[in-house]
């Protein structure tokens, strides 16, 4: 059975539809809160951006209200949730613009010589997706809960055009069947199959521009905790050389929404030398988290006006076998609080 099979099972869901149907809104928010984790992470791989999604599931859910009494029963209750939430997304993809931010003073020029992709990209709390291990096992999907919400496939999945980008992540992270992504897209099975090959083709291509990979060797956690400590005893002791020493050869850091692209552990080690503060990384403390099933890190900076230490932004650390592949930048301080983070530290504040 997939994702879209289940429907309405027990006598308490029906009650609940039946008295939503008659008005009752707290029938409605009962009948609705198990599915709301995982609509909003299917929002999120749709939009990229964790604040996108939220505002796409408020309005998922508000329009699953309004529309209550068109939901006739022909279709599995979650199917139906997952028309709204894709529409919903596609909508609001077909419209959207990627603001970026204040650049800050040291990436100006980088940034106009660069031709990375502007992406809407903001990392997902670990917390959150253990929320949903427990019921996920799709025997019809090609990325595992995983692979799915790592930060290259999202940022590959948001080079396709919307539909494509839906068709992708129904067919082959959901395990949707063709013919149930047609009838959620009131379109034809002939054109979601079509759809389905151009997106795959688009990733193959990012895969050979070495811009997404598969195939990562997952570390231990013995492993990934090692690199971890390592990383932030590095960091703390402003030792440049060893932070690069964890990088594997082409390792990659980039920054959305930026475009910004360091690949190499030369290029990288001058990153770290030249734009955090000058490469003055004891200006800097670092707090471990995670993110996208991944380890992250929110770095905090010194602010001579007080508190201590300012909250700037979350890396995001991505592990093959031994050492680090990927690190990738959000400088924003609002991240930091979607993690549960504190916004500023004390001097004394333990960071590990």
């Amino acid at each position: 059975m997939t994702l879209s099979g289940h429907d309405l099972r027990s006598p308490t869901e029906k009650a609940d539809l039946a008295a939503a149907l008659a008005g009752d809104e707290d029938a409605f928010r009962r009948l609705t809160e198990g599915y709301r984790r995982e609509l909003h992470l299917h929002c999120y791989r749709m939009l990229g951006s964790f604040q996108d999604a939220e505002d796409a599931l408020q309005e998922t859910l508000l329009r699953a209200w309004r529309y209550l009494t068109s939901f006739e029963g022909r279709s599995a209750f979650r199917a139906w949730l997952y028309r709204i939430a894709t529409n919903v997304c596609l909508s609001e993809g077909a419209r959207r613009r990627v603001e970026l931010p204040p650049l800050p003073a040291a990436f100006a020029d980088l940034v106009g010589s660069d031709t990375e992709p502007v992406s809407n990209l903001s990392p997902y709390p670990d917390a959150l997706l253990a929320e949903l291990e427990a019921s996920w096992g799709i025997p019809d999907a090609q990325y595992d809960l995983h692979e799915s919400v790592q930060l290259a496939f999202l940022a590959a999945v948001q080079l396709l055009p919307p539909r494509q980008r839906a068709v992708l992540i129904l067919r082959d992270v959901l395990g949707w069947s063709a013919s149930e992504v047609a009838d959620l897209l009131d379109s034809t099975t002939a054109s979601v199959n079509s759809a389905l090959q151009r997106a795959r083709a688009t990733l193959d291509q990012q895969r050979q521009a070495g811009r997404l990979h598969t195939g990562r060797t997952v570390p231990s956690n013995e492993i990934e905790q090692s690199l971890v400590r390592r990383y932030l005893e590095a960091w703390d002791s402003g030792d440049i050389d060893r932070l690069v020493g964890l990088l594997k050869h082409d390792a990659v850091l980039t920054m959305p929404p930026w475009p910004l692209r360091y690949t190499g552990r030369d290029a990288i080690g001058k990153f770290f030398a030249t734009v955090p503060a000058g490469g003055a990384l004891e200006q800097f403390r670092l707090i471990p988290t995670r993110a996208n099933r991944q380890p992250a890190l929110a770095y905090y900076r010194f602010a001579p006006t007080g508190p201590g230490y300012r909250a700037l932004g979350l890396l995001v650390l991505t592990i093959d076998g031994d050492a680090i592949a990927e690190i990738t930048v959000f400088h924003d301080p609002a991240v930091v609080l979607r993690f549960g983070l504190p916004t500023s530290l004390a001097i004394d504040y333990p960071t590990t």
